[in-house]
């Protein structure tokens, strides 16, 4: 009996390699595929650095363009996410610069190593199925997804790009490292200070949040009391009646 193996599916540094070389061979789709593997990574990354959803979805195109034109210079020696995630830095702090010389402001903006790293798996970007949730909870963590980013836009963005990386996408301390091209020590001492930072600013949230639990506005307060004062006047005009009522 004539029996087939099928041959392992390529996995981390070779499934990179395969997957640009699909890419410089002009395979499109293989380009596509992608881009929807890094897109919420790159994205993130974008967004806490430009801190506006509009400027990060253009230089992550950007980027994507320069990619797409370099890519037949990938080696292979860093991971794809982190060699396009250097490509979104660079792309991302040449814009600050721009936007720092056209409102005159002297600023420091990092530039990112063109050395590949070492690898790192590759990502992908699905999202599992998620149990059924009710209105009102998926309302309560949107708004609460609003206020952490929101927050996250109050900090330094070395400090939340850091905290992007490590907390929301977990990636390790030396693959952040990689990726925006600073010292494993630099990610830790920023991660924690972001951590501390973000944990104020929600503290202060909350503290102002829950003296407005179960709010008593005026219309409330008006309601009430109309209320109450018409209920005293029905017992007022009863008991009066009452009174005068003639006894047998």
């Amino acid at each position: 009996m004539n029996t087939t193996t099928s041959l392992p599916e390529p996995s981390g540094r070779q499934a990179d390699l395969d997957l640009a070389l699909q890419v410089v061979a002009g395979d499109s789709a293989a380009f596509a595929r992608l881009m929807r593997q890094y897109n919420r990574r790159l994205f993130r990354l974008a967004r806490v650095t430009l801190k506006h959803d509009g400027d990060a979805e253009d230089a992550l195109q950007d980027a994507y363009l320069q990619a797409f034109r370099a890519i037949g210079k990938f080696r292979g020696d860093a991971s794809l996410g982190t060699w396009l995630s250097q490509l979104v830095m660079n792309e991302c702090w040449g814009r600050l610069r721009k936007q720092a010389r056209r409102d005159g402001i002297a600023r420091f903006v990092p530039t990112a190593p063109e050395a590949e790293a070492a690898p790192v798996d590759t990502e992908i970007d699905a999202m599992d199925a998620a149990p059924a949730e009710k209105p009102e909870d998926a309302l309560s963590r949107a708004q609460l997804r609003t206020l952490i980013e929101r927050r996250l836009d109050d900090l330094p963005e070395s400090f939340a790009a850091v905290f992007v990386l490590r907390a929301v996408e977990e990636l390790s301390v030396e693959e952040t490292a990689q990726s925006l091209g600073i010292p494993e020590a630099t990610v830790r001492s920023r991660y924690f200070r972001a951590r501390g930072l973000l944990r104020e600013s929600l503290a202060l949230d909350l503290d102002s949040a829950q003296r407005d639990v179960f709010a008593f506005d005026g219309e409330r307060c008006d309601r009430i009391v109309a209320s109450v004062l018409a209920r005293l006047r029905d017992q007022a005009d009863h008991e009066r009646r009452f009174a005068l009522a003639p006894t047998r």
